[in-house]
């Protein structure tokens, strides 16, 4: 597929082909969301706690006698029967990550790519580089109409466009080896350098 390719400034700077093993399929739900539920749950911080009946401060002595007083035997007050109790079976600091073939996500990748191109969300621009003003920067965007937007850009992001970029809300920079699914997908609008269509070509093959 050929798209045209523009300048910061809106100005053309001719057009593209684009690969349609990239760009060209037709997007999987189901795929996009085992990829972006494997991102998910990989980002997920597994520090849930609770305290076990070892943990709880309680005095460890016994209740009450054994026999005799007409009531259930206890322990000490630790048990979780117990309100203020150790918890049973509770949960623990873990890892929520599990594993996803790398051939499935690079698939997972090309389907949000392909995704965005046919919703008309895609953005091809020459450069994504400048001076490091975000004034400039967050004017060029909002004559392009761009709202909430991630620019993809080559191997490097251009240091002077990634401090421009930083505090304009809704506009996120990555370099080629950060795209994901999940970030392209929760974006309105997706930009993608020329240099960052080679290296995506590239690193998608």
């Amino acid at each position: 597929m050929k798209l045209d390719v523009i300048k910061l400034d809106g100005g053309k700077a001719g057009d593209i082909e684009l690969s349609d093993e990239l760009f060209g399929l037709e997007p999987r739900a189901d795929i996009l969301h085992r990829v972006v539920r494997w991102q998910r749950a990989a980002a997920q911080a597994g520090t849930h706690k609770v305290k076990t009946r070892s943990e709880t401060s309680y005095s460890t002595k016994k209740m009450y006698r054994q026999k005799g007083t007409g009531g259930a035997r206890h322990g000490d007050k630790n048990a979780p029967i117990f309100r203020h109790g150790g918890i049973y079976k509770g949960p623990t600091p873990r890892s929520h990550a599990h594993d996803l073939p790398k051939k499935f996500r690079k698939l997972g990748l090309r389907h949000a790519l392909s995704a965005k191109a046919k919703a008309g969300a895609l953005v091809v621009i020459d450069a994504a580089e400048s001076e490091g003003k975000t004034a400039l920067l967050a004017k060029q965007v909002k004559n392009l109409g761009w709202k909430r937007a991630l620019i993809i850009d080559g191997a490097a992001v251009n240091e002077g466009f990634a401090r421009a970029a930083r505090n304009i809300e809704g506009l996120d920079v990555l370099p080629t080896i950060g795209a994901n699914v999940y970030d392209i997908l929760k974006r309105d609008t997706l930009v993608i350098t020329k240099a960052g269509v080679e290296a995506l070509e590239a690193r998608l093959k």
